[in-house]
C-alpha cells in the first residue's frame, strides 16, 4: 500500500469512527428527548428545545460524515 493510500484509509478508519460515536449521541439525545416529550412541562420546555436543537446539529455531522466516507473511497 502506497503511503497515500495509508494515510485516505486512516482518514476514512477515523471518519466512520466519528460516525459512529455520533450516532451513539444520536441515541441518546433521541431517548432523552422522549423521557422530557413524555411530561411536557412549561419548566422542560428549554431543555426540550435544547434536545431538538442538539438532535438536528448531530444528524447535520452524521450526514456530512457520511458524505465524507463516500467520497473517501
Amino acid at each position: 500500500m502506497r503511503n497515500h493510500d495509508m494515510i485516505s484509509s486512516m482518514d476514512k478508519a477515523s471518519l466512520i469512527a466519528r460516525k459512529h460515536e455520533v450516532i451513539a449521541q444520536i441515541a441518546r439525545v433521541r431517548r432523552e428527548l422522549e423521557r422530557e416529550n413524555q411530561h411536557p412541562t412549561k419548566k422542560n420546555k428549554r431543555k426540550r428545545a435544547q434536545l431538538e436543537r442538539r438532535l438536528e446539529q448531530l444528524m447535520a455531522e452524521e450526514y456530512r460524515l457520511r458524505l465524507q466516507i463516500d467520497r473517501s473511497r
